[in-house]
């Protein structure tokens, strides 16, 4: 190989990895030196290769979480809680612990129930308005929680 052509191939190797897609529904959240620069919307971005590296890629489309907690006179509730992200510059920092914070939002809410014999329906909707005023300024949304039939 010659110089010439060694360079020709760096050259390219380097805006191939320049060059960064992100598909419809999702973000990614771009660090530089370790630190949060800019979030690429859904398209085609070009970045500094060897500085720029994708963080997260946050997904803007329904999650669902499964739990299990109890209510305020230990007993048993299970269910799911489907949530999105709204905002995604806040989400960024905390989307790796997203579900342990949801869940124990879930264990928070459920203790301050008090009423053992409350409808299924009502609990859900207490718990989900509850969850929604916790996670708001993280940048999530709680869009519904189903409890199982035991609760």
């Amino acid at each position: 190989m010659t110089i010439m052509t060694f360079t020709i191939f760096v050259v390219l190797a380097l805006a191939a990895v320049a060059v960064k897609r992100v598909p419809v529904g999702q973000v990614h959240s771009l660090y530089r030196y370790g630190k949060p620069v800019r979030l690429l919307q859904p398209g085609t971005h070009v970045v500094l290769p060897l500085l720029d590296r994708v963080g997260h890629r946050i997904d803007l489309g329904g999650r669902l979480l499964r739990f299990d907690a109890s209510f305020a006179e230990a007993i048993p509730v299970q269910g799911t809680i489907y949530w999105q992200v709204l905002e995604p510059e806040r989400v960024d920092a905390v989307i790796e612990t997203a579900d342990q914070l949801i869940r124990s939002g879930v264990e928070q809410a459920l203790q301050t129930e008090t009423e053992a014999g409350q409808q299924r329906r009502e609990v859900a909707t207490r718990l989900k308005s509850n969850l929604n005023q916790q996670l708001r300024a993280r940048g999530v949304m709680v869009t519904r929680v189903e409890l199982d039939a035991a609760a």
